[in-house]
């Protein structure tokens, strides 16, 4: 498993899409995950430190976590099939650890309430890179060259 990092959110230009960039913690790698726009905001709020007066559906999940006793340990991005990521949460808890099933884009707004590491499998990473479209955009330019391109400032500045 490779350690990796929110690199930070954009938009896909051709779709208007919200793409989730993650980047290895000690390497060049990124990986682009396409995401909805709800669990977009909640990256964002998360990533800028947006406060809201009463706790939004990942705040919940994490309140009720440590209410349970629980902790997130690490959560895993450990698969790409027919162009669609799985994760996995991993808790800790009185009752020992345990995993759950999830969708990446949650798994990692979970982890970043929880300061939890994230996680990508060599797989995951070599399948993105080698599937088709994966690595380019609707219009065929590459994925790195469109992040190459954007000013630093582009990333974490999510739009709400």
């Amino acid at each position: 498993m490779i350690r990796m990092k929110v690199q930070g959110l954009t938009i896909d230009p051709a779709s208007n899409s919200p793409i989730l960039i993650l980047q290895e913690i000690t390497g060049e790698r990124t990986l682009p995950i396409w995401i909805g726009l709800l669990e977009a905001t909640a990256i964002a709020s998360e990533l800028e430190k947006v406060s809201f007066s009463r706790p939004m559906t990942h705040d919940l999940a994490i309140n009720l976590l440590e209410h349970l006793g629980c902790r997130i340990s690490k959560v895993e991005v450990t698969e790409l099939k027919d162009n669609t990521f799985f994760a996995l949460i991993h808790l800790e808890g009185p009752g020992g650890a345990s995993s759950l099933d999830s969708r990446p884009s949650d798994a990692i707004a979970l982890a970043l309430r929880a300061d939890a590491p994230i996680l990508v499998s060599e797989e995951v990473l070599a399948a993105a890179a080698a599937s088709p479209g994966s690595g380019r955009s609707q219009e065929g330019k590459d994925w790195k060259e469109i992040l190459e391109a954007m000013d630093p400032e582009d990333f974490g500045k999510y739009k709400m």
